[in-house]
C-alpha cells in the first residue's frame, strides 16, 4: 500500500465526451487559502470556466460536477467521512455545494485522489469506476431507469468500494434531485440532476490502495483525542447521539420554530408525536452513523410492518410532518424511505408540496394535494420523480410555480432553494442566515437558530449583534465544509471552553448581543485548525481558519453574481417578514430582515451589488 504524508493534492478529471481523463493538480496556495472540499472545489469550477461562467447552463456539457474530497477523509479523526459536490444548480441557478457522507468519499480518497471533476455530457447511460489508475467507462443502460437502492445493490460493491448514485429523479431532471452514497445523500440544490444530464448512472470507487500519514502526527493525535473529549460531554452531541436530529422537534415545539401547514403557523403539540424521543421508543432504534462517527447521530429502526428502516432526519420529520399537517411518524419514514429510493431532496420536495396544498386551498392551482391528507403522498412522490401528471410541475420546484401561478408570498424559498424546517420568526438570527446564505435557503449556512434557541447563547427577538454572528458562523462552517468535517461537530468544540461552558447562560446572552467580537473570541476552535495543520504541515491557528472560511463566502458569492444574484435576493419570503400572528402561546414576531441584511452588508465589506468587488 502507498503512503501519501498529507494530501495527494491530485483531481482527477473525467470528460465524458471522449471518454478521457487527465490530472489536476490545484497550486499550493489554492489549498492554502481555500483548505479542501468545498473551498478549493469552488475555487477549481471557478478557475476552470473563469472565462464562460455566466454562460454555464446546469444541464449543459459545460457545467461541471466536483466531488471534492478535501484533507479529512481517510485519517480516522472523528466525523471526518465526508465530502462536497459541487456544480451549478438547477434549482437556484446558483452554485450548489451539497455535503455528504457516506463510504464512496474515503474509497475514492484511498484510491489516490483528492476529487473527481466530470465535464462533458455522454450521450448514452455510464457507469464510471474509478481506482488509483484513473477512470474506467461502461455502458449502464441496464441500470439506468432503476431506483438507487436496486442500483446499488446491482453494482454489488466489494469492502474496499463505494457508490454514488442516482435514481429516476436524478435521470428525469428533477431540479431537487439528489446522489446517494450508501444510505447518505448529497441533496440539497439537485446536484443529481445535474449526474443526470451526464447520462452518469453510477460511480463505484475502488479504494484502499494508498493510506495518509499526517504531516505532524502528534499534534493530530492530540487534536484527534481532544476532539472526542469534548464530543463525548457536549449536551448537544449527547442529545444527537440519543435521539438523532429529531432531538430538534421537541426543541422546536418549545421555541415556537415548527414548520406547520406551510409555515402558517409554528407551534402545534401534536408534533411531539414526531420526536426522536417518540421514535427512539417506538422503534427501538439503535445506531446507523457515518464511517469514523463520534457523535453517532444517524439511527435506524424496526416499523410496525417488520422492516427495518433508516429514522428520518429531523428536516424530513418536519417537512414531511407538522407542515403538510401529518403527525404520523409511520407515514414519514415511509415517504423517507421512498423519496431515498427516488433520489429526491426531501427538504425542497415537502416545501414544494406544501405550497401546492396552499395554492390549492386558495384556489390558485388545482392540486390532488390538501392539508392533513396522507393517502395520495407516495404516488405524488412517484409523480414527482417519474415527471407524469401533476408531478411535472411539482418537480420544477416551488419559485418556478409560484411566479406561474401567484403565490409567491408563501412560496418558502430564498434564492429558489425551499427553506429547511426552522420557522425564522422564532430566532431572527435564523431568518438573517436564511437570507444572506450564497446557495438560498439553506439552515447549515450559518445555523444560528442553534444559538438562539438550542444552547440559549444569544437572544432571539433582537437585531443586536445578529450581523456579526451570522458573519463568524458563515465563516466557521464553511471552512468546516472545506476541512471537511461534519457540521455537527462544531457546537460540541466551540461551546466547550470554559467561559461559553460556566458563564451563567443570562450574562452570556447579554454580552454575546452587545459584544459579538468579544463573546466569539471567548470561544475555542483550534481543533478544527489544528487537524488542517496536522494533516497537511500547514502552518494555520483558528484566526486563519475563520479568515479562509470568510474567504470561501466572498469566492462563492462573486461566483454567484456572475451567475446572476442580485442584493434583492437576500431577502425573506413575505410569510416570515409581514405575518406576525401565529398559534404560538408565546412572543409573536415578523423578521425585520432589511435592517440586519444592511448590517451585515457592511460586516462583509459588500457593494451596492451585494458581493466584495474585484
Amino acid at each position: 500500500m502507498r503512503v501519501i504524508e498529507g494530501t495527494s493534492n491530485k483531481y482527477l478529471c473525467i470528460d465524458l465526451n471522449d471518454r478521457s481523463f487527465t490530472v489536476y493538480e490545484p497550486a499550493q496556495k489554492d489549498l492554502e487559502d481555500f483548505m479542501g472540499a468545498k473551498g478549493l472545489g469552488l475555487k477549481i469550477f471557478n478557475d476552470l470556466l473563469a472565462g464562460k461562467l455566466e454562460e454555464v447552463d446546469a444541464y449543459g456539457e459545460d457545467n461541471l460536477l466536483i466531488f471534492s474530497l478535501g484533507v479529512m477523509l481517510g485519517t480516522g479523526a472523528p466525523c471526518s467521512a465526508r465530502f462536497e459536490v459541487i456544480t451549478r444548480s438547477p434549482l437556484t441557478g446558483l452554485m450548489a455545494a451539497s455535503s455528504c457522507g457516506g463510504y464512496f468519499g474515503e474509497t475514492c480518497k484511498t484510491a489516490g485522489w483528492d476529487g473527481l471533476i466530470i465535464s462533458g455530457k455522454s450521450e448514452t447511460p455510464v457507469l464510471l469506476r474509478i481506482d488509483e489508475n484513473g477512470a474506467v467507462f461502461e455502458d449502464a443502460s441496464g441500470l439506468w431507469g432503476l431506483e438507487t437502492g436496486a442500483v446499488q445493490d446491482a453494482l454489488a460493491p466489494g469492502a474496499d468500494e463505494g457508490t454514488a448514485v442516482i435514481g429516476p429523479a436524478g435521470e428525469n431532471l428533477v431540479r431537487y434531485a439528489g446522489i446517494r452514497c450508501g444510505h447518505r445523500f448529497a441533496g440539497r440544490g439537485g446536484v443529481g440532476a445535474v449526474m443526470g444530464a451526464k447520462k452518469v448512472k453510477a460511480i463505484v470507487a475502488k479504494g484502499r490502495s494508498v493510506r495518509y500519514e499526517p504531516v505532524q502526527p502528534d499534534l493530530f493525535k492530540k487534536t484527534k483525542s481532544r476532539t472526542r473529549k469534548y464530543i463525548n460531554r457536549n449536551a448537544v452531541s449527547l442529545g444527537y447521539r440519543d435521539y438523532g436530529t429529531n432531538m430538534n422537534v421537541r426543541l422546536a415545539v418549545k421555541y415556537g420554530y415548527s414548520p406547520v401547514r406551510n409555515f402558517r403557523d409554528r407551534w402545534n403539540p401534536e408534533a411531539e408525536r414526531t420526536s426522536g424521543e417518540e421514535m427512539a421508543a417506538r422503534y427501538r432504534t439503535k445506531h446507523s452513523a457515518c464511517r469514523s462517527c463520534a457523535i453517532m447521530c444517524g439511527h435506524e429502526g424496526s416499523y410496525p410492518d417488520g422492516k427495518i428502516r433508516q429514522i428520518p432526519e429531523y428536516e424530513t420529520t418536519g417537512m414531511f410532518g407538522s407542515n403538510i399537517g401529518n403527525y404520523d411518524p409511520d407515514l414519514i419514514g415511509l415517504w423517507n424511505e421512498r423519496m431515498n429510493e427516488l433520489g429526491i431532496d426531501t427538504i425542497s420536495a415537502g416545501g414544494t408540496i406544501a405550497w401546492a396544498m396552499e395554492a390549492a386551498e386558495k384556489d390558485l392551482r388545482g392540486s390532488v394535494l390538501r392539508f392533513g391528507r396522507t393517502d395520495n403522498i407516495a404516488a405524488v412522490l412517484d409523480s414527482i420523480a417519474y415527471r407524469e401528471g401533476e408531478g411535472n410541475e411539482l418537480a420544477e420546484g416551488s419559485m418556478r410555480l409560484s411566479r406561474k401561478y401567484g403565490g409567491t408570498e408563501f412560496a418558502i424559498h430564498v434564492k429558489g432553494l425551499e427553506c429547511a424546517a426552522y420557522d425564522p420568526r422564532a430566532g431572527w438570527g435564523q431568518g438573517l442566515g436564511y437570507a444572506v446564505c450564497n446557495k438560498g435557503g439553506c439552515h447549515l449556512g450559518s445555523y444560528m437558530i442553534a444559538l438562539e434557541a438550542q444552547v440559549n447563547y444569544l437572544p432571539p427577538y433582537t437585531t443586536l449583534g445578529k450581523a456579526s454572528w451570522v458573519v463568524f458562523m458563515e465563516n466557521i462552517y464553511a471552512a468546516v465544509n472545506s476541512l471537511q468535517m461534519c457540521q455537527f461537530t462544531v457546537y460540541g468544540i466551540i461551546m466547550e471552553a470554559l467561559i461559553p461552558k460556566y458563564v451563567p447562560r443570562f450574562i452570556l446572552k447579554a454580552a454575546a448581543a452587545a459584544l459579538p467580537g468579544l463573546a466569539q473570541a471567548l470561544m475555542d476552535w483550534s481543533i478544527l485548525s489544528d487537524f488542517f495543520q496536522s494533516v497537511t504541515g500547514i502552518k494555520m491557528n483558528k484566526w486563519d481558519f475563520v479568515k479562509a472560511g470568510g474567504r470561501i463566502i466572498r469566492l462563492e458569492r462573486s461566483m454567484n453574481i456572475r451567475l446572476g444574484l442580485k442584493p434583492e435576493d437576500d431577502t425573506l419570503p413575505a410569510r416570515f417578514t409581514s405575518e406576525k400572528n401565529t398559534l404560538y402561546p408565546g412572543r409573536n414576531t415578523v423578521v425585520p430582515i432589511e435592517k440586519m441584511v444592511k448590517q451585515y452588508y457592511k460586516k462583509r465589506g459588500y457593494g451596492t451589488d451585494g458581493g466584495p468587488g474585484k
